[in-house]
Formats: structure tokens, C-alpha cells, sequence
């Protein structure tokens, strides 16, 4: 195992970067379908093809998970996503028409770089093109060049984020995957112990503020904080499992997300997490087992975001704060 999402054979992951205006989109590609999930806890999201999901509807296998910067402008990838798909003639039959199924989600990062280039169509297709079955690139690239932490105190001391990835196995059983883009507007915190890891710079000297400690203290910025933020993750898994199952999966990988980012899911954040079940492993599953540990991935993988994340657009890194 590489310790990537792409440990789960038929899972590739292709990144879109643009540095200099600091944002780019990630596609996570599953050509031969898998059953979703999404599991929606931000309370300001962005996202596309998300009500599909739901146990109650018709669909239940998608082709494709696209996670990108550009606010609600970045959903225009998901179209390149599905012309790449369609070209190879992958998608749901729809009488004499294969049409991809492509859930997607976006995370804000218009306020750094330039807020007038975002992933578009064509950013879709490229990030298809260069998708991998290993040596998955993590920090900031992808949907994670723009991202960044720890902003009650505003983007002057903000620091970056950036996309991660990080796996695990049953013992004799399927393994379970997660690629994360993390965009919070809290802190990333090891989950351990407790400590800051990435947050709102101090003022003074190195290292972080706690976002919840001004937060009670009535110290974050001055006004309301804008919906600029969001943590976005697809966990997969080689375990057959039904539409149900999918969801609930998702939402156990949520529990990872709220161990290291504080707060998580608030009003600002438009936190969503996609599962996507292969089925590639035809044996017994126990669903609390792999969610629990769905929810480990996603936490280590957010850790590797910011730890990995290098200087975009005068936003230090973590290393550099």
C-alpha cells in the first residue's frame, strides 16, 4: 500500500494546477463505477449532483468525483470531466446515450492569486489526462493550490492548506482511501494532542492562535466572517457496498474531519465528504469497522495537507510561520 486513495485498484487521481493565480481542480476517476455517497455537513456549499446520491434515487453507480477551487465558478469543470468520460465511452445507459454521472464540489479560493481564473471545462478535461493510479501529488496542487487555514483573524494571518491523501486496511480485509482538500476557516490541530498545527498566525513571534479560543474570547475579525472556506474529501473503498452503506460511510468520515479541524462545519464552511465503493472485494464487510477507519484516513490526510503545502500567492506555509 502507498498509503494514497489510490491503494483501491480502478481508482486514479489527476490534478490541474495553476500556481501563479493560485487555484486548480482534482478529479478522482473510477472509469468502471462505483456505488456513492455524500454526506454534506458545511452549512455554505458548492456542489453538483449531490441529490443522486440519496439512497431514495435512481442512480447509484458514478464515474467520477471532481473537487475544485473557483467558488461556484469551479463547478464548470465537472462538463471536461464528463466529455474525457464520454469519449471513452463510460456512463450510465440512458437509452442510446452513456451520460458520465460526475458529483462534484468546490471550495473558495478567489481571495488570493486571480480571482478571474478558475478551473473551467478545459481544467476538468487536463486534470482527467494526468490521472494516476499512484504517486498521487499532495500539498498545493490541485484543488488544494489555493486553499488555506486558520482565518478568524483574516487572510493576513492565514496560513496554507492543501490536499492530501492517506489509507487503510482491515486485517484480511478491504482497505479504504481518502484524498482531502482543506480550505478551513478553523485550524488544523494534531489529533493527539490537541495542538495547533495550522491556524491564524500570532501576532507576535512564531506559531498559531486557536480559532476557538477567539472565537469564545469575541477576539475573530471584525464583521461577519465570509463563507470562504471548506473542506472537501473523497474516501473509496474496494468493499462491496450498497447505496446505504456508501452514505453511511461518508458520513463516519466526517468524524475524522471534526478531530482535526476546530471548528469544523460551522456556518462558513461548506464541508462535504463523497464515498465511492468499487466492490472490488466480494467478502464480508463490517461497515462500522471500515468507517472507522474511512475516519482515520480523513483525519491523517488533512494533516498531510497542510504539512505538505508550500507558499502560493504570499500565503506562508506552515514550515514558514
Amino acid at each position: 500500500m502507498s498509503g494514497s486513495i489510490t491503494d483501491i485498484p480502478g481508482i486514479t487521481v489527476g490534478h490541474w494546477t495553476d500556481r501563479k493565480a493560485a487555484t486548480g481542480c482534482t478529479v478522482v476517476l473510477c472509469e468502471a463505477g462505483a456505488v456513492g455517497g455524500v454526506d454534506v455537513r458545511g452549512s455554505a456549499p458548492g456542489t453538483r449532483e449531490t441529490d443522486l446520491l440519496r439512497p431514495m434515487n435512481l442512480v447509484e453507480r458514478v464515474h467520477a468525483v471532481l473537487l475544485a477551487g473557483g467558488s461556484a465558478y469551479g463547478l464548470d469543470a465537472a462538463a471536461g470531466v464528463m466529455r474525457y468520460l464520454e469519449e471513452k465511452g463510460v456512463g450510465f445507459q440512458a437509452r442510446t446515450v452513456r451520460v458520465p454521472i460526475v458529483p462534484a464540489a468546490v471550495l473558495f479560493d478567489l481571495g488570493i492569486g486571480r480571482s478571474d481564473v478558475r478551473p473551467s471545462p478545459r481544467q476538468g478535461y487536463a486534470a482527467c489526462k494526468a490521472a494516476l493510479a499512484e504517486d498521487v501529488a499532495e500539498g498545493s496542487v490541485g484543488a488544494g493550490t489555493g486553499a488555506t487555514v486558520g482565518k478568524a483573524m483574516g487572510m493576513a494571518r492565514a496560513v496554507k492548506g492543501g490536499i492530501g491523501a492517506a489509507s487503510r486496511r482491515v486485517r484480511r480485509g478491504p482497505v479504504v482511501g481518502a484524498l482531502v482538500a482543506v480550505n478551513a476557516f478553523g485550524d488544523v490541530v494534531d489529533g493527539t494532542t490537541g495542538q495547533v498545527i495550522a491556524g491564524p498566525r500570532k501576532l507576535r513571534g512564531r506559531g498559531y492562535m486557536s480559532t476557538v479560543a477567539l472565537m469564545a474570547s469575541g477576539s475573530s475579525v471584525k464583521g461577519r466572517p465570509q463563507p470562504a472556506n471548506t473542506t472537501l474529501g473523497v474516501v473509496a473503498t474496494d468493499a462491496r457496498l450498497t447505496k446505504e452503506q456508501a452514505n453511511k460511510l461518508a458520513q463516519m468520515a466526517h468524524d475524522g474531519l471534526a478531530r482535526v479541524v476546530r471548528p469544523a462545519h460551522t456556518m462558513v464552511d461548506g464541508d462535504v465528504i463523497f464515498a465511492l465503493a468499487t466492490g472490488g472485494y466480494a467478502g464480508k464487510v463490517d461497515v462500522s469497522a471500515l468507517g472507522a477507519l474511512a475516519a482515520e484516513a480523513v483525519a491523517e490526510a488533512i494533516v498531510r495537507a497542510v504539512r505538505l503545502a508550500t507558499s502560493v500567492a504570499g500565503v506562508p506555509a506552515v514550515g514558514e510561520a
